[in-house]
């Protein structure tokens, strides 16, 4: 075998070692283009649009000052009936509507009757039936009579005679008895005003299926209107229990409905309701109004103001709530305002009172304290995101 050359495989110690400047600045490169690409996204990135935002303004309310205590609530009517049928049937005529005044026991609705007017003809034919029996039977009691005299029939057959009669008499006192059962559940498919009033609502509409209770599931109706008497009206608020014992029953008031801010009726405590509402730690207070007018309506809210010890009580401040006008935008008959929620903005329609100078009143849709974008752009939108500025 020949000996192999092994002079080629000797390491050159003075060579230049292999350059590595070309990988390191690619790397360098490539973390240079992320920064810039992190500071591109972060510079577009969508900050919001800087708006101007005002406070909405309230002023009035309050639960005690110098003039008296205060509270809220609403006026009910003392004397209110949600009007059902005492059988369950289908309504086949309905005589009232919201507003329709009433008198007591006049016929405002009907249920299907057919059968129990049926029901009562048969009733009465029973009658006549069995006082025809009953008739038949005492003339055989008269003749059973006669013939015991001659001695021509026993004393049994003459006592046969009597308890027939008597047998009948008390047929005859069921079927009459099912007669006025009869007329009473005839009587029942006729739905009669309990008081004299004026419907509120109608809960129930001509060939729905009505019942006295809701057995006959969500597709049958438990009430056919509902009737108050307004002039039993009074107003119903809750007195924080701190302030109840300056409360006393014919305490004079002055009430202030939100519906008429700027007039004032006079009011009489009726009642302080001898229990306290632990989760609102409120005691309730009834109030007779004692300055009848038509505007009064159930379910206003209201706002009485309790007179102190020997002084006559003055009209509470009405709850007012403004915003400027430049924050109003939308058609006359549509106002709205952009109302902004941490950084996002939500559009709100309002309904407007009487403008003074560069602020106009809003009487729905607006409590008071929240912000209001001034002058806002006409491409807003709901769920944009905004950055406040006052």
């Amino acid at each position: 075998m020949p000996n192999a050359d092994l002079s080629s495989l000797r390491i050159d110690r003075d060579a230049a070692p292999p350059a590595r400047g070309g990988a390191m600045r690619v790397v360098l490169a490539v973390i240079i283009a992320l920064i810039l690409v992190a500071l591109t996204a972060w510079l577009m990135w969508p900050r919001g649009i800087t708006v101007r935002v005002a406070q909405v303004e309230m002023t009035g309310g309050g639960t005690a000052g110098a003039s008296g205590i205060s509270a809220n609530g609403y006026v009910v009517a003392r004397t209110k009936a949600s009007v059902s049928a005492r059988l369950p049937g289908r309504l086949v005529y309905l005589g009232v509507t919201e507003g329709t005044r009433v008198r007591k026991n006049e016929i405002i609705a009907r249920i299907e009757s057919a059968d129990f007017a049926a029901a009562l003809a048969a009733a009465r034919a029973n009658v006549g039936q069995v006082e025809a029996e009953l008739a038949q039977a005492k003339r055989e009691l008269e003749r059973a009579r006669k013939l015991r005299d001659e001695r021509v029939v026993s004393s049994s057959t003459l006592e046969d005679a009597e308890t027939r009669v008597n047998i009948v008499e008390a047929q005859l006192a069921s079927a009459r008895a099912q007669v006025d059962l009869a007329a009473a559940n005839l009587e029942n498919t006729r739905i009669r005003a309990p008081f004299d009033g004026t419907v509120l609502r109608k809960d129930a509409e001509i060939g729905e299926m009505v019942a006295p209770s809701s057995a006959g599931g969500g597709l049958t109706r438990t009430a056919i209107a509902t009737i108050a008497d307004l002039a039993t009206l009074e107003v119903e608020v809750d007195v924080n229990e701190a302030y109840i014992a300056q409360i006393r029953n014919g305490q004079s008031t002055r009430i202030t409905l939100d519906a008429y801010p700027d007039t004032s009726f006079a009011g009489r405590v009726r009642q302080v309701v001898p229990t306290a509402d632990r989760q609102k730690a409120t005691v309730q207070v009834k109030v007779s109004i004692l300055d009848r007018d038509s505007r009064i309506l159930p379910e206003m809210g209201a706002k009485v103001l309790f007179s102190r010890e020997g002084e006559a009580p003055v009209a509470a401040a009405p709850r007012r709530v403004r915003v400027p006008a430049n924050a109003v935008v939308g058609a006359a008959d549509s106002p709205v305002v952009w109302v902004v929620h941490g950084d996002r903005v939500t559009r709100v329609p309002v309904e407007l009172g009487p403008a003074q100078e560069n602020v106009v009143e809003v009487r729905k849709g607006l409590e008071g304290g929240e912000q209001v974008i001034v002058d806002p752009p006409a491409d807003l939108k709901d769920g944009v995101k905004v950055r406040p500025k006052s």
